[in-house]
């Protein structure tokens, strides 16, 4: 019994720590497409 719980105690923190690294990774995203775009906006500011 004390093994089952274990297991499953060790299943659930897995499953929060790869909800947590997901959330991180979509964020990194956002944030270099905000870059991507602001980048693009002065290039052209420049330009003008």
């Amino acid at each position: 019994m004390s093994r089952r719980v274990t297991s499953v105690a060790l299943s659930l923190v897995a499953v929060l720590a790869l909800s947590a690294c997901a959330n991180t990774v979509r964020g990194v995203g956002r944030d270099v497409g905000n870059t991507v775009d602001a980048t693009g906006a002065a290039v052209k500011d420049v330009t003008r």
